[in-house]
């Protein structure tokens, strides 16, 4: 998302340079980071080209008026077909991990999430999640807690990883009020190409409609 370390080109920079571009700016563009995804992890995001609207997306963020829909693809089965989760979640800054409690205690913070089961392949299953709260590898580290590790997630205990470096985490949609239009705003990120993403995604799962601003 940001620069690291790591030295790889980060998302944000590549979306300035579009801006830059489509829009024939000079000198710096402004490009304001509303919310992250994990490296490992795929789909919508939502940037702010203001300051201004940067200032009410984080509000919005704050007062739980965005909804934001993952998929993940589990090896195993829910408990229940449906599911509210809460945890509190500690974060561990020098493995870069975080870990689930059932109480509330010192460094913990609430985490909270819906799920419900959609599908099956002959191996794996996909579920999807409403996210309540936006905590550190929040949906990874709760859907571990009760068996269902996201395939490819050596961090939380999957028993491979998958070949590319990735792990079956996908925010599917982002739903929001526009902060300077005030208009409905519905976004669908397809999945990676990816033939057990594409599988699910080709299931006759619910169909969203994909509306581009």
């Amino acid at each position: 998302m940001q620069g690291d370390k790591t030295g790889d080109v980060p998302l944000s920079e590549a979306v300035k340079q579009y801006i830059k571009e489509k829009y024939n700016k000079p000198g710096d563009v402004y490009l304001g980071v509303v919310h992250r995804l994990d490296r490992p992890v795929s789909g919508a995001l939502i940037f702010a080209r203001t300051s201004k609207a940067l200032t009410r997306l984080n509000e919005m963020i704050r007062d739980r008026k965005i909804d934001k829909v993952y998929w993940a693809v589990t090896a195993n089965m829910p408990p229940a077909e449906k599911g509210h989760l809460i945890h509190y979640l500690r974060k561990n800054q020098k493995k870069n991990t975080s870990f689930a409690y059932p109480d509330p205690g010192e460094g913990r913070l609430q985490a909270e999430l819906k799920y419900k089961y959609l599908a099956s392949s002959d191996n794996f299953h996909l579920l999807e999640i409403d996210l309540l709260t936006g905590r550190h590898h929040q949906i990874r580290v709760q859907l571990a807690e009760i068996g269902c590790v996201v395939k490819g997630d050596l961090k939380y205990g999957a028993s491979r990883s998958n070949k590319n470096a990735s792990i079956h985490l996908h925010a599917r949609k982002i739903s929001f009020i526009h902060p300077v239009k005030k208009e409905a705003m519905e976004v669908v990120a397809p999945v990676p190409d990816d033939p057990l993403w594409k599988y699910f995604e080709a299931g006759n799962i619910e169909v969203f409609v994909q509306k581009v601003r």
